[in-house]
């Protein structure tokens, strides 16, 4: 006996599309529609159960309502050159009325009672400039997003600094600016005193300069210049005693 055509719809129909690169888990949706006035259960199953992770894989769709399965494909090193041999199942069971045991239904389910239908997965890998493309777009994400963030601290460094802070600051600013202002008049005002003294001292000392006075530095340079002689004849005289 012909088993019962399937009751659900599904959406896809008939294939599971996965895309590339694998090097991660690729997650496929498979939504199961019940448009009957009674509540069906399902079960969803595969060739390659290790391949693949199923949520929900099993369960009941109440009348007129859905259910989204998840269906995550995990990390594999794709080849091109081999086919897909995997194939999904989806079966299904109209529930009767009073049950209480999904598991029991199952069991109790005669052959002609099953709906089932078959889907079969294929792996679709990015072509190189849709790869460029998306690498492309990541990096200008990144750095949109770094961006973004360097502004969020100058805000919140900004933020912070007018709590107070930047007063602060400028109070201490102007503080600094005005000592400098004044060591540079104390500075000027130095200069400008030991410029006049020397010229006082200048004037004052050149009239009242007297003979006596310019005897005795004579004098005095005088009596150096001897004692620079007198020095340099008795090393002359040491010199030949070691000799």
């Amino acid at each position: 006996m012909a088993r019962p055509e399937q009751v659900l719809v599904l959406e896809p129909q008939h294939e599971l599309r996965f895309r590339g690169p694998f090097t991660d888990v690729v997650t496929s949706t498979l939504k199961l529609v019940n448009p009957t006035d009674r509540n069906v259960c399902f079960k969803v199953k595969t060739t390659a159960p290790r391949r693949y992770c199923v949520r929900p894989n099993s369960g009941v769709i109440d009348a007129g309502s859905s259910i989204n399965v998840s269906v995550m494909l995990q990390p594999f090193d794709y080849d091109p050159n081999e086919k897909s041999k995997h194939k999904f199942m989806v079966q299904s069971l109209l529930a009767p009325p009073d049950m209480t045991d999904t598991e029991g239904v199952w069991k109790d389910a005669k052959p002609e009672d099953l709906m089932d239908s078959k889907m079969r997965c294929v792996f679709e890998m990015p072509a190189e400039n849709e790869k460029t493309h998306e690498m492309e777009s990541n990096k200008i994400a990144s750095s949109l997003s770094k961006s973004e963030s360097s502004t969020l601290s100058m805000k919140s460094m900004a933020s912070s600094l007018d709590d107070g802070e930047v007063k602060k600051i400028m109070e201490e600013c102007k503080r600094l600016q005005t000592e400098v202002q004044r060591l540079r008049e104390e500075n000027r005002q130095i200069r400008e005193d030991d410029g006049l003294r020397m010229r006082k001292s200048t004037v004052m000392s050149a009239p009242h300069s007297s003979p006596a006075m310019r005897v005795k530095e004579e004098g005095l340079s005088t009596r150096v210049i001897a004692l620079i002689v007198l020095f340099f004849v008795v090393g002359v005289i040491v010199g030949k005693l070691a000799l």
